[in-house]
């Protein structure tokens, strides 16, 4: 993890995240806190992340998703290098499990 992104007010942040309990506060929490675009943008990197661990090509992603190849080489890059969170979403996505409450 970076230890440059960790203060009190992004820890406040993953709290905040946290206590929602289900798809609709999800939504609700997301809409107060962030622009249309800027969930629209980590939703599509969410899904470049998710055709690049199943194997898709740049190309293909590009065309199923619309975002840049320097979106989805910097989705590739954390993938790689990055702290696990995509990897540990991804699984529990893929296996099913959901965060206990």
């Amino acid at each position: 993890m970076n230890e440059k992104l960790r203060d009190a007010h992004t820890d406040r942040l993953f709290e905040a995240i946290l206590a929602l309990k289900d798809q609709d506060e999800c939504y609700s929490f997301f809409e107060d806190l962030c622009t249309v675009a800027e969930i629209k943008s980590l939703a599509q990197r969410l899904t470049v992340a998710i055709l690049l661990r199943r194997g898709g090509t740049y190309s293909e992603i590009c065309e199923a998703t619309g975002v840049s190849t320097a979106t989805i080489s910097r989705v590739n890059r954390a993938l790689e290098y990055g702290a696990d969170g995509y990897k540990t979403v991804l699984s529990r996505i893929d296996s099913g499990t959901k965060r206990a409450d």
